[in-house]
């Protein structure tokens, strides 16, 4: 089965589900043993769902696809998906670019600090090439 790129990255609500999505369906066919889980909050969803899944999670700022397999060291890989040509930083590139974008930094350094690799990126094929590096070898 063939992996499709997102399908519409004009329209920005729906392009960072499509980048999840893909991602996801990619490591289900290269991966088929691997545990993982994608966050919602990529998707919009209808107000009252949104609230509820909310109150479900520690933060607001959880990355958006984990990885529950320890390799090089690390108890598991999360990755925070962005659209392309949104800058997580700004132009200084050191200080987050949002507020919102200042607590998910904490949080990836929060999980670093935690043991796990933590990072962030806004393309398919850079998840994809950071997927198959911390999978390429044995833990």
């Amino acid at each position: 089965m063939p992996i499709k790129k997102c399908q519409n990255p004009k329209v920005p609500a729906q392009y960072e589900y499509d980048l999840q999505k893909d991602i996801c369906q990619y490591i289900r066919i290269q991966y088929p043993d691997l545990i993982f889980t994608s966050d919602l909050s990529g998707i919009r969803l209808p107000m009252g769902l949104a609230v509820k899944t909310a109150k479900l999670r520690s933060s607001r700022a959880i990355p958006d696809l984990l990885i529950f397999e320890p390799r090089h060291g690390y108890h598991g890989l999360f990755i925070e998906l962005k659209r392309p040509n949104v800058s997580f930083f700004k132009k200084d590139g050191i200080t987050p670019a949002t507020e919102h974008y200042a607590e998910q930094w904490e949080m990836i350094n929060k999980l670093l600090s935690k043991g796990y690799l933590a990072t962030h990126c806004n393309t398919f094929e850079t998840a994809k090439t950071i997927i198959d590096s911390y999978l390429s070898t044995t833990k």
